[in-house]
Protein backbone atom coordinates (compact mmCIF):
# COMPACT_ATOMS: atom_id res chain seq x y z
CA UNK A 1 0.00 0.00 0.00
CA UNK A 2 1.34 3.50 -1.25
CA UNK A 3 1.91 5.90 1.94
CA UNK A 4 0.82 9.30 1.62
CA UNK A 5 3.19 11.93 0.94
CA UNK A 6 4.72 13.63 4.25
CA UNK A 7 4.49 16.86 2.16
CA UNK A 8 1.62 19.01 0.80
CA UNK A 9 1.98 22.15 -0.71
CA UNK A 10 1.18 25.26 1.42
CA UNK A 11 -2.43 26.68 1.32
CA UNK A 12 -1.13 30.20 0.87
CA UNK A 13 0.68 28.84 -2.28
CA UNK A 14 -2.17 26.63 -3.48
CA UNK A 15 -5.13 29.23 -2.99
CA UNK A 16 -2.80 31.95 -4.26
CA UNK A 17 -5.00 34.65 -6.82
CA UNK A 18 -4.68 33.92 -10.85
CA UNK A 19 -6.30 36.98 -12.02
CA UNK A 20 -7.06 40.62 -11.20
CA UNK A 21 -10.85 39.69 -10.49
CA UNK A 22 -9.20 37.55 -7.41
CA UNK A 23 -7.22 39.60 -5.89
CA UNK A 24 -9.20 40.48 -2.20
CA UNK A 25 -9.30 43.64 -1.01
CA UNK A 26 -7.63 45.37 -3.91
CA UNK A 27 -10.40 47.22 -5.49
CA UNK A 28 -8.65 49.69 -6.48
CA UNK A 29 -5.51 48.21 -8.32
CA UNK A 30 -7.05 44.77 -9.78
CA UNK A 31 -9.73 46.80 -12.53
CA UNK A 32 -7.20 49.63 -13.16
CA UNK A 33 -4.38 47.06 -14.27
CA UNK A 34 -6.90 44.98 -16.11
CA UNK A 35 -8.04 47.90 -17.98
CA UNK A 36 -4.39 49.08 -18.89
CA UNK A 37 -3.91 45.41 -19.61
CA UNK A 38 -6.75 45.25 -22.17
CA UNK A 39 -6.13 48.79 -23.51
CA UNK A 40 -2.92 48.63 -24.51
CA UNK A 41 -1.52 51.66 -21.70
CA UNK A 42 0.68 49.49 -19.66
CA UNK A 43 3.54 51.84 -18.16
CA UNK A 44 7.06 50.58 -18.31
CA UNK A 45 7.37 50.36 -14.25
CA UNK A 46 5.26 49.93 -11.45
CA UNK A 47 5.99 50.59 -7.68
CA UNK A 48 3.92 48.03 -5.54
CA UNK A 49 3.45 49.52 -2.04
CA UNK A 50 2.05 48.26 1.27
CA UNK A 51 2.10 45.37 4.51
CA UNK A 52 3.27 42.20 4.06
CA UNK A 53 0.65 39.38 2.53
CA UNK A 54 -1.97 41.99 0.82
CA UNK A 55 -0.74 40.57 -2.82
CA UNK A 56 1.78 42.72 -4.32
CA UNK A 57 4.17 40.24 -5.64
CA UNK A 58 0.78 38.20 -6.52
CA UNK A 59 -0.27 41.13 -8.23
CA UNK A 60 2.95 41.25 -10.29
CA UNK A 61 2.73 37.77 -11.28
CA UNK A 62 -0.96 38.59 -12.39
CA UNK A 63 0.12 41.50 -14.76
CA UNK A 64 2.97 39.19 -15.95
CA UNK A 65 0.75 36.45 -16.82
CA UNK A 66 -1.82 38.50 -18.37
CA UNK A 67 0.65 40.46 -20.62
CA UNK A 68 2.60 37.35 -21.77
CA UNK A 69 -0.88 34.88 -22.03
CA UNK A 70 -1.86 33.73 -26.01
CA UNK A 71 -5.30 33.13 -24.61
CA UNK A 72 -5.84 36.37 -22.44
CA UNK A 73 -9.52 37.98 -22.40
CA UNK A 74 -10.44 41.45 -21.24
CA UNK A 75 -6.99 41.75 -19.88
CA UNK A 76 -7.31 38.72 -17.63
CA UNK A 77 -4.93 35.52 -18.14
CA UNK A 78 -6.32 32.07 -18.16
CA UNK A 79 -4.02 31.20 -16.03
CA UNK A 80 -3.74 27.00 -17.39
CA UNK A 81 -1.75 27.65 -20.25
CA UNK A 82 1.81 26.62 -19.71
CA UNK A 83 3.17 30.34 -19.88
CA UNK A 84 0.55 31.54 -16.90
CA UNK A 85 1.70 28.54 -15.03
CA UNK A 86 5.23 28.82 -15.22
CA UNK A 87 4.56 32.26 -14.50
CA UNK A 88 2.37 31.73 -11.42
CA UNK A 89 4.40 28.86 -9.61
CA UNK A 90 7.94 31.03 -10.30
CA UNK A 91 8.95 28.91 -12.41
CA UNK A 92 11.82 28.95 -15.14
CA UNK A 93 10.91 31.59 -17.88
CA UNK A 94 12.81 33.54 -20.17
CA UNK A 95 10.70 36.28 -20.52
CA UNK A 96 9.92 36.99 -16.73
CA UNK A 97 12.41 37.28 -14.24
CA UNK A 98 12.16 37.69 -10.35
CA UNK A 99 14.79 39.19 -8.01
CA UNK A 100 15.05 38.72 -4.62
CA UNK A 101 16.60 42.66 -3.97
CA UNK A 102 17.66 41.67 -0.08
CA UNK A 103 19.81 39.55 -1.67
CA UNK A 104 20.73 41.25 -4.67
CA UNK A 105 21.21 44.55 -3.85
CA UNK A 106 24.55 46.06 -4.81
CA UNK A 107 25.89 48.01 -7.58
CA UNK A 108 27.16 45.46 -9.39
CA UNK A 109 23.55 43.19 -9.30
CA UNK A 110 21.87 46.68 -10.96
CA UNK A 111 24.59 46.60 -13.82
CA UNK A 112 24.03 43.16 -14.61
CA UNK A 113 20.14 43.60 -14.28
CA UNK A 114 20.45 46.60 -16.78
CA UNK A 115 22.66 44.32 -19.06
CA UNK A 116 20.05 41.74 -19.36
CA UNK A 117 17.19 43.87 -19.93
CA UNK A 118 18.88 45.16 -23.23
CA UNK A 119 17.88 41.48 -24.59
CA UNK A 120 14.84 41.88 -26.15
CA UNK A 121 12.16 39.09 -25.38
CA UNK A 122 11.59 35.84 -27.00
CA UNK A 123 9.00 36.63 -29.30
CA UNK A 124 7.44 39.77 -30.59
CA UNK A 125 4.34 39.37 -29.17
CA UNK A 126 5.67 38.54 -25.51
CA UNK A 127 6.86 41.12 -22.86
CA UNK A 128 10.10 40.87 -20.73
CA UNK A 129 8.89 41.34 -17.11
CA UNK A 130 11.45 42.17 -13.94
CA UNK A 131 9.86 41.58 -10.61
CA UNK A 132 12.11 43.32 -7.96
CA UNK A 133 10.87 41.61 -4.35
CA UNK A 134 11.92 44.21 -1.20
CA UNK A 135 12.74 46.73 -3.49
CA UNK A 136 14.00 48.98 -0.49
CA UNK A 137 17.01 47.18 0.08
CA UNK A 138 18.31 48.15 -3.10
CA UNK A 139 21.65 50.27 -2.20
CA UNK A 140 21.46 54.07 -3.37
CA UNK A 141 24.42 53.30 -5.81
CA UNK A 142 21.99 50.26 -7.05
CA UNK A 143 19.32 52.13 -7.67
CA UNK A 144 21.73 55.56 -9.38
CA UNK A 145 22.85 52.54 -11.80
CA UNK A 146 18.92 51.83 -12.79
CA UNK A 147 17.80 55.28 -13.05
CA UNK A 148 18.45 55.73 -16.49
CA UNK A 149 16.64 52.27 -18.03
CA UNK A 150 13.98 52.96 -15.85
CA UNK A 151 13.66 56.39 -17.55
CA UNK A 152 14.37 55.03 -21.00
CA UNK A 153 13.49 51.65 -20.85
CA UNK A 154 13.79 49.32 -24.15
CA UNK A 155 10.66 48.26 -26.14
CA UNK A 156 8.91 45.82 -24.38
CA UNK A 157 10.19 45.80 -21.05
CA UNK A 158 8.33 46.57 -17.49
CA UNK A 159 9.47 46.53 -14.19
CA UNK A 160 7.59 45.57 -11.14
CA UNK A 161 9.11 46.73 -7.70
CA UNK A 162 7.30 45.48 -4.35
CA UNK A 163 7.93 47.11 -1.64
CA UNK A 164 7.09 47.41 2.28
CA UNK A 165 8.94 50.56 2.98
CA UNK A 166 8.27 52.59 -0.19
CA UNK A 167 9.80 55.56 2.45
CA UNK A 168 13.00 54.29 2.28
CA UNK A 169 13.06 54.46 -1.70
CA UNK A 170 11.84 58.31 -1.39
CA UNK A 171 14.83 58.76 1.40
CA UNK A 172 17.42 57.10 -0.93
CA UNK A 173 16.63 57.50 -4.32
CA UNK A 174 13.51 59.76 -4.86
CA UNK A 175 13.78 60.14 -8.62
CA UNK A 176 13.08 56.52 -9.09
CA UNK A 177 9.36 57.45 -7.62
CA UNK A 178 8.45 60.08 -10.52
CA UNK A 179 9.40 56.95 -12.88
CA UNK A 180 7.42 54.74 -11.24
CA UNK A 181 3.37 54.41 -11.54
CA UNK A 182 2.82 53.66 -8.07
CA UNK A 183 -0.31 51.32 -6.50
CA UNK A 184 -0.71 51.10 -2.66
CA UNK A 185 -2.33 48.34 -1.22
CA UNK A 186 -4.52 48.58 1.20
CA UNK A 187 -4.83 45.99 4.57
CA UNK A 188 -7.66 43.46 4.15
CA UNK A 189 -10.41 43.38 6.09
CA UNK A 190 -11.92 40.78 9.13
CA UNK A 191 -14.35 40.29 6.75
CA UNK A 192 -12.63 39.67 3.87
CA UNK A 193 -10.01 37.81 5.08
CA UNK A 194 -12.89 35.50 7.26
CA UNK A 195 -14.74 34.93 3.83
CA UNK A 196 -11.61 34.07 2.07
CA UNK A 197 -10.53 31.38 4.75
CA UNK A 198 -14.20 29.90 4.64
CA UNK A 199 -13.75 29.61 0.15
CA UNK A 200 -10.46 27.66 1.04
CA UNK A 201 -12.02 25.29 3.71
CA UNK A 202 -14.91 24.58 1.58
CA UNK A 203 -12.90 23.91 -1.15
CA UNK A 204 -11.06 21.41 1.26
CA UNK A 205 -13.75 19.98 2.43
CA UNK A 206 -13.44 20.80 6.20
CA UNK A 207 -16.37 22.19 8.56
CA UNK A 208 -15.15 25.28 10.54
CA UNK A 209 -17.05 26.78 14.30
CA UNK A 210 -18.52 30.27 14.14
CA UNK A 211 -15.88 32.46 15.37
CA UNK A 212 -12.97 30.42 14.41
CA UNK A 213 -11.91 32.16 10.98
CA UNK A 214 -12.72 35.58 12.71
CA UNK A 215 -10.20 34.80 14.91
CA UNK A 216 -7.48 33.91 12.52
CA UNK A 217 -8.69 36.80 10.60
CA UNK A 218 -8.17 39.42 13.24
CA UNK A 219 -4.66 37.91 14.31
CA UNK A 220 -3.38 38.10 10.64
CA UNK A 221 -3.67 41.99 10.84
CA UNK A 222 -4.62 42.52 7.34
CA UNK A 223 -2.24 40.26 5.45
CA UNK A 224 -4.11 36.89 3.84
CA UNK A 225 -0.93 34.97 3.38
CA UNK A 226 -0.73 35.21 7.48
CA UNK A 227 -4.24 34.54 8.09
CA UNK A 228 -4.03 30.88 5.42
CA UNK A 229 -0.47 30.24 7.03
CA UNK A 230 -1.60 30.67 10.33
CA UNK A 231 -4.94 28.20 9.23
CA UNK A 232 -2.30 26.11 8.17
CA UNK A 233 -0.69 26.02 11.42
CA UNK A 234 -4.39 24.80 13.09
CA UNK A 235 -4.90 22.54 10.28
CA UNK A 236 -1.66 20.87 11.01
CA UNK A 237 -2.90 20.17 14.87
CA UNK A 238 -6.11 18.60 13.97
CA UNK A 239 -7.39 18.55 9.91
CA UNK A 240 -11.34 17.27 9.98
CA UNK A 241 -12.31 20.61 11.56
CA UNK A 242 -11.43 24.14 12.79
CA UNK A 243 -12.60 25.03 16.36
CA UNK A 244 -12.46 28.03 18.08
CA UNK A 245 -10.51 26.19 21.04
CA UNK A 246 -7.67 24.80 18.44
CA UNK A 247 -7.25 28.19 17.15
CA UNK A 248 -6.42 29.58 20.19
CA UNK A 249 -4.52 27.24 21.62
CA UNK A 250 -2.18 27.16 18.40
CA UNK A 251 -1.58 30.88 18.04
CA UNK A 252 -1.49 31.84 21.74
CA UNK A 253 -4.71 34.16 21.92
CA UNK A 254 -6.09 34.82 24.98
CA UNK A 255 -9.87 33.45 26.24
CA UNK A 256 -12.23 36.39 26.58
CA UNK A 257 -12.80 35.57 29.68
CA UNK A 258 -9.24 36.33 30.67
CA UNK A 259 -10.19 40.27 29.89
CA UNK A 260 -13.83 40.17 31.75
CA UNK A 261 -11.85 38.71 34.89
CA UNK A 262 -9.58 41.86 34.74
CA UNK A 263 -12.38 44.27 33.68
CA UNK A 264 -13.86 42.66 37.26
CA UNK A 265 -10.79 43.44 39.21
CA UNK A 266 -10.64 46.73 37.72
CA UNK A 267 -14.28 47.28 38.86
CA UNK A 268 -13.49 46.41 42.69
CA UNK A 269 -10.28 48.53 42.84
CA UNK A 270 -8.63 45.07 43.67
CA UNK A 271 -4.91 45.86 43.52
CA UNK A 272 -3.96 42.89 45.13
CA UNK A 273 -5.87 40.41 42.75
CA UNK A 274 -3.54 41.98 39.61
CA UNK A 275 -0.60 40.00 41.26
CA UNK A 276 -2.19 36.36 40.85
CA UNK A 277 -4.24 37.40 38.05
CA UNK A 278 -0.62 37.70 35.94
CA UNK A 279 0.46 34.66 37.56
CA UNK A 280 -2.46 32.53 36.42
CA UNK A 281 -1.83 33.90 32.59
CA UNK A 282 1.64 33.12 32.38
CA UNK A 283 1.51 30.15 34.35
CA UNK A 284 -0.81 29.38 31.38
CA UNK A 285 1.94 29.92 29.03
CA UNK A 286 0.50 33.51 27.64
CA UNK A 287 2.63 35.70 26.02
CA UNK A 288 2.30 39.16 27.59
CA UNK A 289 2.56 41.01 24.46
CA UNK A 290 -0.23 39.13 22.94
CA UNK A 291 -2.62 39.89 26.12
CA UNK A 292 -1.70 43.89 25.77
CA UNK A 293 -2.87 43.40 22.29
CA UNK A 294 -6.12 41.81 22.89
CA UNK A 295 -6.80 44.17 26.06
CA UNK A 296 -6.68 46.91 24.01
CA UNK A 297 -9.32 45.12 21.41
CA UNK A 298 -11.23 44.41 24.85
CA UNK A 299 -11.01 47.86 26.00
CA UNK A 300 -12.61 49.29 22.67
CA UNK A 301 -14.86 46.63 22.55
CA UNK A 302 -16.25 47.86 25.74
CA UNK A 303 -16.22 51.40 25.11
CA UNK A 304 -18.00 51.19 21.64
CA UNK A 305 -20.38 49.08 23.62
CA UNK A 306 -20.73 51.74 26.55
CA UNK A 307 -21.61 54.12 24.02
CA UNK A 308 -23.74 52.40 21.51
CA UNK A 309 -25.02 49.04 22.56
CA UNK A 310 -26.50 48.24 19.34
CA UNK A 311 -23.50 49.03 17.83
CA UNK A 312 -22.09 46.85 14.50
CA UNK A 313 -18.58 47.97 15.15
CA UNK A 314 -17.41 44.94 16.79
CA UNK A 315 -17.62 41.54 16.35
CA UNK A 316 -18.67 39.12 19.02
CA UNK A 317 -20.34 35.73 19.07
CA UNK A 318 -24.18 36.63 20.89
CA UNK A 319 -23.22 34.92 24.23
CA UNK A 320 -19.99 36.64 24.32
CA UNK A 321 -21.85 40.09 22.76
CA UNK A 322 -23.70 39.59 26.46
CA UNK A 323 -21.23 39.62 28.60
CA UNK A 324 -19.60 42.37 27.40
CA UNK A 325 -22.48 44.79 27.62
CA UNK A 326 -22.78 43.74 31.07
CA UNK A 327 -19.53 44.47 31.76
CA UNK A 328 -19.52 47.88 29.97
CA UNK A 329 -22.58 48.68 31.85
CA UNK A 330 -20.70 48.95 34.89
CA UNK A 331 -18.06 51.06 33.34
CA UNK A 332 -17.99 55.01 32.55
CA UNK A 333 -16.92 56.36 29.03
CA UNK A 334 -14.27 58.49 30.47
CA UNK A 335 -12.60 55.54 32.42
CA UNK A 336 -12.09 53.53 29.22
CA UNK A 337 -10.94 56.50 27.54
CA UNK A 338 -8.54 56.79 30.03
CA UNK A 339 -7.77 53.00 30.28
CA UNK A 340 -6.98 52.62 26.10
CA UNK A 341 -4.54 56.53 26.63
CA UNK A 342 -2.54 54.73 28.93
CA UNK A 343 -2.69 51.28 27.39
CA UNK A 344 -1.11 53.21 24.16
CA UNK A 345 0.98 55.42 25.30
CA UNK A 346 2.98 52.21 27.35
CA UNK A 347 3.05 49.77 23.82
CA UNK A 348 4.23 53.07 21.76
CA UNK A 349 6.96 53.26 24.20
CA UNK A 350 8.36 49.76 23.43
CA UNK A 351 8.98 49.49 27.38
CA UNK A 352 7.65 45.45 27.48
CA UNK A 353 10.08 44.53 24.95
CA UNK A 354 12.58 46.55 25.93
CA UNK A 355 13.00 45.01 29.52
CA UNK A 356 14.35 42.02 30.81
CA UNK A 357 11.39 41.65 33.19
CA UNK A 358 8.20 41.86 31.34
CA UNK A 359 5.99 40.09 33.95
CA UNK A 360 7.02 43.12 36.12
CA UNK A 361 6.38 45.67 33.69
CA UNK A 362 2.96 43.96 32.75
CA UNK A 363 2.22 44.30 36.56
CA UNK A 364 2.79 47.96 36.38
CA UNK A 365 0.65 48.59 33.99
CA UNK A 366 -2.19 46.36 34.67
CA UNK A 367 -1.85 48.22 38.79
CA UNK A 368 -2.52 51.72 37.16
CA UNK A 369 -5.27 50.88 34.94
CA UNK A 370 -6.65 49.77 38.00
CA UNK A 371 -6.02 52.84 40.25
CA UNK A 372 -7.33 54.89 37.25
CA UNK A 373 -10.69 52.94 37.10
CA UNK A 374 -13.00 55.75 38.70
CA UNK A 375 -13.33 59.37 37.48
CA UNK A 376 -15.60 61.90 39.44
CA UNK A 377 -16.64 65.33 38.15
CA UNK A 378 -15.28 67.96 39.91
CA UNK A 379 -18.61 69.82 40.37
CA UNK A 380 -19.93 66.40 41.75
CA UNK A 381 -16.69 66.31 44.32
CA UNK A 382 -17.46 70.19 45.53
CA UNK A 383 -21.10 69.55 45.87
CA UNK A 384 -20.01 66.67 47.87
CA UNK A 385 -18.01 68.61 49.94
CA UNK A 386 -21.09 71.23 50.30
CA UNK A 387 -18.82 73.83 48.55
CA UNK A 388 -20.86 75.94 45.70
CA UNK A 389 -20.13 74.80 42.03
CA UNK A 390 -17.21 76.37 40.54
CA UNK A 391 -18.02 78.56 37.29
CA UNK A 392 -16.45 77.60 34.59
CA UNK A 393 -13.56 79.93 33.94
CA UNK A 394 -14.41 81.68 30.88
CA UNK A 395 -17.30 82.97 32.34
CA UNK A 396 -16.30 84.14 35.37
CA UNK A 397 -15.56 87.78 36.29
CA UNK A 398 -13.23 89.40 38.60
CA UNK A 399 -15.17 91.03 41.21
CA UNK A 400 -16.07 94.74 40.08
CA UNK A 401 -14.84 96.86 43.32
CA UNK A 402 -16.30 100.03 44.28
CA UNK A 403 -14.49 103.16 43.72
CA UNK A 404 -13.86 105.67 46.55
CA UNK A 405 -17.04 108.59 46.84
CA UNK A 406 -19.63 105.44 45.07
CA UNK A 407 -22.38 104.10 47.41
CA UNK A 408 -22.23 100.55 46.85
CA UNK A 409 -22.73 98.34 49.15
CA UNK A 410 -20.27 95.27 49.44
CA UNK A 411 -20.71 91.91 48.58
CA UNK A 412 -21.99 89.30 50.65
CA UNK A 413 -19.44 87.07 52.57
CA UNK A 414 -18.41 83.79 51.76
CA UNK A 415 -17.24 80.94 54.23
CA UNK A 416 -13.71 81.07 54.75
CA UNK A 417 -11.35 78.93 53.36
CA UNK A 418 -8.35 77.70 55.27
CA UNK A 419 -5.91 80.28 56.04
CA UNK A 420 -3.11 81.33 53.41
CA UNK A 421 0.47 79.52 54.28
CA UNK A 422 3.21 81.54 55.04
CA UNK A 423 4.61 82.44 51.95
CA UNK A 424 1.49 84.07 50.30
CA UNK A 425 1.75 87.55 49.57
CA UNK A 426 -0.20 90.06 52.61
CA UNK A 427 -4.04 89.73 52.55
CA UNK A 428 -6.60 92.02 50.75
CA UNK A 429 -8.13 94.35 53.50
CA UNK A 430 -11.52 96.17 52.98
CA UNK A 431 -11.17 99.57 53.03
CA UNK A 432 -14.20 102.07 54.87
CA UNK A 433 -16.33 101.49 52.12
CA UNK A 434 -15.89 98.03 51.20
CA UNK A 435 -13.20 98.41 48.28
CA UNK A 436 -10.87 95.88 48.53
CA UNK A 437 -6.71 97.84 50.05
CA UNK A 438 -3.73 96.16 50.93
CA UNK A 439 -2.86 95.69 54.61
CA UNK A 440 0.17 96.66 55.47
CA UNK A 441 2.68 94.27 56.88
CA UNK A 442 3.28 94.33 60.84
CA UNK A 443 5.67 97.11 62.17
CA UNK A 444 4.56 99.03 59.35
CA UNK A 445 1.20 101.42 60.35
CA UNK A 446 1.01 105.18 59.01
CA UNK A 447 -0.44 105.65 62.48
CA UNK A 448 1.98 104.55 64.64
CA UNK A 449 -0.28 101.83 66.34
CA UNK A 450 1.94 98.79 67.32
CA UNK A 451 0.95 95.71 65.11
CA UNK A 452 -2.05 93.83 65.89
CA UNK A 453 -0.94 90.35 67.77
CA UNK A 454 -1.26 86.76 66.00
CA UNK A 455 -4.41 85.70 65.73
CA UNK A 456 -6.65 89.05 66.29
CA UNK A 457 -10.15 89.22 65.05
CA UNK A 458 -12.10 92.39 64.09
CA UNK A 459 -14.21 91.24 67.35
CA UNK A 460 -11.29 92.09 69.20
CA UNK A 461 -10.79 95.52 67.33
CA UNK A 462 -14.56 97.35 67.90
CA UNK A 463 -13.87 100.25 65.70
CA UNK A 464 -12.34 98.06 62.52
CA UNK A 465 -14.67 97.54 59.63
CA UNK A 466 -15.23 93.45 59.21
CA UNK A 467 -12.99 92.64 56.68
CA UNK A 468 -14.35 90.68 52.92
CA UNK A 469 -14.46 87.24 53.03
CA UNK A 470 -14.33 84.91 49.81
CA UNK A 471 -13.25 81.57 49.52
CA UNK A 472 -10.66 82.87 47.40
CA UNK A 473 -7.11 83.41 48.17
CA UNK A 474 -5.75 86.95 47.58
CA UNK A 475 -3.54 85.11 44.64
CA UNK A 476 -6.43 83.71 42.73
CA UNK A 477 -8.54 87.01 43.47
CA UNK A 478 -6.02 89.23 41.88
CA UNK A 479 -5.25 86.64 38.99
CA UNK A 480 -8.80 86.83 38.06
CA UNK A 481 -8.13 91.12 38.11
CA UNK A 482 -5.62 90.27 35.86
CA UNK A 483 -7.56 87.60 33.36
CA UNK A 484 -10.44 90.07 33.30
CA UNK A 485 -8.30 93.47 32.55
CA UNK A 486 -6.40 91.83 30.14
CA UNK A 487 -9.72 90.83 27.87
CA UNK A 488 -11.81 93.87 28.41
CA UNK A 489 -8.54 97.14 28.10
CA UNK A 490 -8.93 98.46 24.31
CA UNK A 491 -5.83 98.85 22.53
CA UNK A 492 -4.45 95.41 23.80
CA UNK A 493 -3.41 93.06 20.55
CA UNK A 494 -0.62 91.17 18.94
CA UNK A 495 2.34 90.33 21.00
CA UNK A 496 1.44 92.49 24.01
CA UNK A 497 -1.45 91.07 24.55
CA UNK A 498 0.22 87.75 24.28
CA UNK A 499 3.13 88.50 26.64
CA UNK A 500 0.57 89.30 29.42
CA UNK A 501 -1.71 86.45 28.96
CA UNK A 502 1.80 84.04 29.02
CA UNK A 503 2.90 86.08 32.83
CA UNK A 504 1.84 84.08 35.69
CA UNK A 505 0.32 85.94 38.79
CA UNK A 506 2.65 85.09 41.86
CA UNK A 507 0.64 87.53 44.27
CA UNK A 508 0.28 91.34 45.52
CA UNK A 509 1.92 92.96 47.69
CA UNK A 510 1.23 96.59 48.94
CA UNK A 511 0.71 97.91 45.38
CA UNK A 512 3.06 95.73 43.33
CA UNK A 513 1.82 92.88 41.17
CA UNK A 514 4.54 90.22 41.29
CA UNK A 515 5.13 88.11 38.23
CA UNK A 516 6.48 84.70 36.59
CA UNK A 517 7.07 84.53 33.02
CA UNK A 518 8.90 82.70 30.66
CA UNK A 519 11.97 83.88 29.28
CA UNK A 520 10.86 84.06 25.88
CA UNK A 521 8.44 86.93 27.44
CA UNK A 522 10.32 88.90 29.97
CA UNK A 523 12.06 91.09 27.68
CA UNK A 524 8.50 91.92 25.84
CA UNK A 525 6.94 92.58 29.44
CA UNK A 526 9.33 94.68 30.83
CA UNK A 527 9.54 97.17 26.87
CA UNK A 528 5.86 97.47 27.46
CA UNK A 529 5.66 98.13 30.97
CA UNK A 530 8.06 100.92 30.44
CA UNK A 531 6.36 102.43 28.07
CA UNK A 532 3.53 104.33 29.63
CA UNK A 533 1.78 105.07 26.42
CA UNK A 534 0.74 101.23 25.29
CA UNK A 535 0.43 100.39 29.16
CA UNK A 536 -1.41 102.87 30.34
CA UNK A 537 -5.17 101.94 29.93
CA UNK A 538 -4.11 98.20 30.84
CA UNK A 539 -2.34 99.72 34.46
CA UNK A 540 -5.41 101.88 35.00
CA UNK A 541 -8.03 99.38 34.17
CA UNK A 542 -5.85 96.60 36.94
CA UNK A 543 -5.59 99.19 39.61
CA UNK A 544 -9.73 99.91 39.47
CA UNK A 545 -9.95 96.33 39.65
CA UNK A 546 -8.05 95.82 42.59
CA UNK A 547 -9.17 98.97 44.25
CA UNK A 548 -5.78 100.96 44.14
CA UNK A 549 -4.72 103.93 43.12
CA UNK A 550 -1.42 102.86 41.35
CA UNK A 551 -0.31 99.63 40.45
CA UNK A 552 3.33 98.70 39.78
CA UNK A 553 5.00 95.87 38.61
CA UNK A 554 7.54 93.45 39.39
CA UNK A 555 8.85 90.20 37.62
CA UNK A 556 10.31 88.41 40.89
CA UNK A 557 11.66 85.26 38.59
CA UNK A 558 11.55 83.62 34.92
CA UNK A 559 12.42 80.32 33.61
CA UNK A 560 15.15 80.03 31.62
CA UNK A 561 13.58 77.53 28.80
CA UNK A 562 10.01 77.52 27.57
CA UNK A 563 7.37 76.52 29.70
CA UNK A 564 6.87 72.57 28.77
CA UNK A 565 3.37 71.53 28.39
CA UNK A 566 3.58 69.31 31.69
CA UNK A 567 4.74 72.67 33.93
CA UNK A 568 1.78 74.64 31.86
CA UNK A 569 -0.64 71.49 33.48
CA UNK A 570 0.68 71.95 36.71
CA UNK A 571 0.71 75.78 36.76
CA UNK A 572 -3.14 75.51 35.64
CA UNK A 573 -4.12 72.72 38.05
CA UNK A 574 -2.58 75.02 41.01
CA UNK A 575 -4.20 78.25 39.92
CA UNK A 576 -7.94 75.45 40.12
CA UNK A 577 -6.58 74.93 43.33
CA UNK A 578 -5.84 78.43 44.83
CA UNK A 579 -9.22 79.17 43.50
CA UNK A 580 -10.97 76.46 45.43
CA UNK A 581 -9.63 76.06 48.93
CA UNK A 582 -12.45 73.00 49.37
CA UNK A 583 -10.90 71.01 47.19
CA UNK A 584 -7.89 71.21 48.23
CA UNK A 585 -8.35 70.18 51.10
CA UNK A 586 -10.36 67.24 49.33
CA UNK A 587 -7.27 66.55 47.22
CA UNK A 588 -5.14 66.29 50.71
CA UNK A 589 -7.70 64.42 52.71
CA UNK A 590 -8.38 61.88 50.17
CA UNK A 591 -5.33 61.50 48.07
CA UNK A 592 -6.61 62.69 45.17
CA UNK A 593 -4.84 63.37 41.88
CA UNK A 594 -6.12 66.01 39.37
CA UNK A 595 -6.08 65.06 35.58
CA UNK A 596 -7.11 68.00 33.10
Amino acid sequence: MAQEPLYRTALARTYRPRSFSELIGQDHIGPTLKAAVESGRVGHAYLFCGPRGVGKTTTARILAMALNCPGRSAGEPCGACPSCERIWSGGASLDVVEIDAASHRGVEDARDLRRRAAYAPTSEDRYKIYILDEAHMLTRDAWNALLKILEEPPPRVIFAFATTEPQKIERGAAPVMSRCQRFDFRRVSVRDIASRLETVLEAEGIPDEPGALRAIARRAEGGVRDALSSLDQVLSFRGDAVELADVRRMLGLVDEDRYLAFFEIAANGDRAGVFAFVQDLLDDGHDPAEFLRGLGDALRTLLVLRLDPKAEAVELLPESRERFLAAAGATVPADLLRMLAALSEFEASGMLHRSSQPRIQLEVLLLRLVRMESTVELEELLAALGAPAREPASRTRAPQPTRPGKDRSPPSAAPAGPSPPAESPPPLAAGEDGSPVPEPPPGDRSDGAPPARSGATSADRPDATPPARSNATPASRVRDAWAAAVAETPGLGGVPALALRGAEVDGLAKDEVRLRVPAGLREELEKLFKDDARSGSFRANLAERLGLPAIRFAIVDHRGARMTAGEAARSRVERLLDGNPHLREAVKELDLTLKE
